[in-house]
């Protein structure tokens, strides 16, 4: 599908007020594309694997709105660049929109699914190499263990501080045979990788279905059988349901490890329901922990009974490992 794309060179500073007029005339949604600084509340909010590198802010904003070839509004292009142009004019009377120069193009969906190429190649989570699809495993890393994995537009690739905490978390506690449970799976690779580090069974917990899909194309990636690795959707959280389908699956004992990485609030809310999942001496490792909010997940791991025995960082994230004596 095609789709025409007004690009509109203006200022940081106008960015919100453009977009909010636009959206009025029909233009939803923007593309945003600046050199502002992430901040941890934003970086919390992502949760993304792949982080664009940026250079210093330069208060220069690039606004692109997409319309859909087969829309009303794609009948009349002109019509519609001039609309933007009132709009531009009108705000910059009373507020700088700097060039505020518009240029029509078009493009594609493909364009857009094949820009993940640009930013994702093969990289080392210590001896682990992750790798997609579109590049070849070099002659001299054949013997190292292999992640395949493509990034998609819900779920993770490896590449996040938060999922490298959570994998050397996991080879220090993980024994051959264990059972693991990975709350909030998203693309599964923890639980994958558990696997290929010798745990005997997995089971992922996820709200969203297309955890199911991203599951299946990953496990066939990396070989893995089906019965090895079983996906639950629902929230183990307060659903009842969820609840008695993990404990059928993971045994009346609990599981061996219980990772979870998600993000703060949701890690402090399983607190109180998560040990009733671990064995007696099993280990839960949880990350997506911004900067700031770790105490507050240890503090609601001891108040559920934990004994918190590692607190790791690795950029603006922090893990919490705690064990269930």
């Amino acid at each position: 599908m095609k789709w025409t794309r007004i690009r509109i060179k203006t200022t940081t500073e106008a960015e919100d007020i453009i977009i909010s007029e636009l959206y009025d005339i029909g233009l939803e949604g923007a593309q945003i594309e600046d050199k502002v600084p992430l901040s941890p509340l934003e970086k919390e909010q992502m949760f993304v694997d792949i982080l664009p590198q940026t250079e210093p802010d330069d208060g220069v904003a690039y606004l692109s709105f997409f319309v859909e070839e087969d829309s009303d509004m794609a009948e009349d292009i002109d019509a519609l660049t001039t609309q933007v142009k009132d709009v531009l004019a009108s705000i910059s009377e009373y507020m700088d929109i700097g060039e505020g120069s518009i240029s029509i193009d078009e493009t594609e969906d493909l364009d857009w699914i094949n820009n993940w190429k640009k930013y994702f190649h093969q990289f080392y989570i210590d001896d682990l190499l992750v790798i997609p699809s579109w590049e070849e495993v070099l002659p001299e890393d054949k013997d190292k263990m292999i992640l395949h994995i493509d990034p998609g537009t819900a779920f993770g690739t490896g590449m996040h501080e938060t999922t490298k905490l959570c994998i050397r978390a996991m080879k220090k506690y993980l024994k051959p045979g264990d059972k693991i449970l990975d709350v909030g799976t998203g693309s599964g690779i923890l639980a994958i990788l558990s696997l290929m580090y010798g745990a005997g069974y997995s089971v992922g917990t996820d709200l969203d279905t297309c955890t199911i899909e991203a599951v299946k194309e990953n496990k066939a990636a990396n070989g893995i059988n089906d019965k090895d690795f079983d996906l639950i959707i629902g929230n183990i959280i307060d659903d009842a349901t969820t609840q008695d389908k993990v404990r059928e699956l993971i045994g009346e004992d609990g599981a061996d490890i219980v990772m979870a990485n998600i993000l703060a609030p949701i890690l402090i809310a399983l607190a109180p329901v998560i040990p009733a999942f671990i064995r007696k001496g099993g280990v839960l490792i949880s990350s997506g922990i911004i900067e700031g909010k770790e105490n507050e997940v240890a503090d609601a791991y001891r108040a559920a009974g934990l004994d918190v025995v590692d607190i790791s960082s690795l950029g603006d994230w922090r893990s919490v490992t705690a064990i269930k004596r």
